[in-house]
């Protein structure tokens, strides 16, 4: 891989804005109206929040997605430039609306609302191997949300790998609940998998974490199964590291996991050991959930290292 310092990394996927409500003392009901103790709008999707948190710590992206030619994709667009990510390949689409999700934020969980908009037609006809060629990885996500583009994710992933990036991918949840193994043939070209509790136990059939994390380390080189404010494990080649993260005033958790994914795959590209990686991801998702948005609480790698100095987690190491 060249660059190991900062390996280039390309992120195809979903680009749309959050409209985040927090402070929710209870769950909405139709018909029935319910006050909250902040709102703003930010950047959104996993994609993009994955794609600036990396870009925080050090690494060169390039951003690969489409949005509507209307205000909330000016909004992404020059959030993206902000954050100094690529936006060279972003298109705009006349005939489209760019994504929104509305984020109801508790204290302990959040539930989305998701209007995809270009989201759900970007398709790969854009994403040719000069493009890949001129990068060290490549990570994907949400594969249930982009439909358009659903069918060519392991093709593209084949092609990155022919042509030597690492891969990583985070599914997300499906909407739909079905869970088909299409996704398989994804993961028989992913390098680094991250998924959270609820979505291991749907891909393996299994409720225990541990025996979850064992079927996707069967799978896949490395697994990751973030567990929000307890932490997160992950498997290596048989390997394993669980780190129970840190305690933060939770302020907001969206894009908490998308955070957890940069921070984690950040060390990873550096060829840090796994239980590291595992801590850096715990204290990046840590830090992004104290602040309102995915992308405001993104440390920088200064501000990374000044957090672990300054905090303790609980590390287990197994093998």
């Amino acid at each position: 891989m060249s660059g190991l310092k900062e390996p280039k990394i390309l992120v195809i996927g979903e680009l749309n804005v959050d409209i985040v409500a927090t402070g929710l003392r209870s769950a909405p009901e139709m018909g029935a109206e319910i006050l909250v103790e902040e709102c703003e709008l930010t950047l959104g999707s996993a994609s993009a929040i994955f794609a600036a948190g990396v870009t925080k710590l050090g690494h060169n992206v390039t951003f690969v997605s489409q949005v509507g030619r209307d205000y909330f994709g000016d909004f992404c667009i020059r959030a993206l430039q902000q954050l100094e990510v690529s936006t060279r390949h972003v298109a705009r689409k006349a005939d489209e609306k760019t994504g929104v999700t509305i984020a109801l934020s508790g204290k302990h969980d959040r539930a989305l609302v998701t209007h995809s908009g270009a989201v759900a037609t970007l398709t790969s006809d854009s994403i040719d191997d000069s493009l890949m060629k001129r990068h060290d990885h490549l990570h994907l996500t949400s594969y249930y949300l982009q439909k358009a583009l659903k069918p060519s994710f392991a093709d593209i992933f084949r092609r990155a790998k022919a042509l030597g990036l690492t891969t990583s991918f985070d599914p997300n949840s499906d909407p739909s609940n079905k869970w088909s193994r299409s996704i398989d043939g994804v993961l028989r070209y992913t390098d680094v998998l991250f998924v959270n509790e609820r979505e291991a136990s749907q891909l393996t059939r299994s409720s225990a974490p541990k025996a979850a994390l064992k079927i996707l380390g069967t799978n896949v080189q490395c697994a990751v199964i973030k567990r929000g404010p307890r932490g997160a494990m992950a498997i290596q080649q048989e390997a394993t590291a669980v780190d129970s993260g840190f305690k933060i005033r939770a302020v907001d958790t969206t894009g908490a996991g998308d955070s957890f994914d940069a921070g984690f795959l950040s060390a990873y590209l550096r060829h840090a050991p796994l239980a590291e990686c595992v801590r850096i991801g715990n204290a990046c998702g840590a830090l992004s959930a104290t602040r309102v948005g995915g992308t405001a609480g993104q440390p920088t790698e200064p501000e990374l290292q000044a957090f672990l100095r300054s905090n303790t987690a609980n590390p287990k190491r197994s093998k």
